[in-house]
């Protein structure tokens, strides 16, 4: 359990770097290089997230239901549809897959 000591200088420590953010955010340009490659680094960590949380569980495969709702989920983020029906669409193909018996 953590002690009220580390509780407090964990915020403080987030509280100081969010507010250096905005202190230094006129202050550091970064080379356009360095920023660029900081966009890429940011989308290939949420695709990883993404690709590991849609195609494993408990370290094996997950079945098939799972990455074709993920999928069904992105081509209507794609098509511009709105979030929830995104989810409720994502939802809908897994159940819909699992319900005729697909793993």
């Amino acid at each position: 359990m953590l002690s009220w000591p580390v509780l407090l200088a964990f915020a403080a420590g987030t509280y100081l770097i969010r507010f250096a953010g905005i202190a230094l955010r006129d202050r550091v340009t970064l080379p356009e290089r360095v920023v660029r490659l900081t966009d890429l680094g940011a989308t290939a960590l949420l695709l990883a997230l993404v690709a590991t949380a849609a195609l494993t569980e408990d370290g094996g495969f997950a079945g098939w239901a799972r990455p074709a709702g993920v999928v069904a989920g992105a081509l209507a983020a794609w098509l511009k549809a709105p979030f929830v029906l995104v989810v409720v669409v994502a939802a809908a193909v897994a159940a819909g897959l699992r319900a005729l018996g697909v793993p």
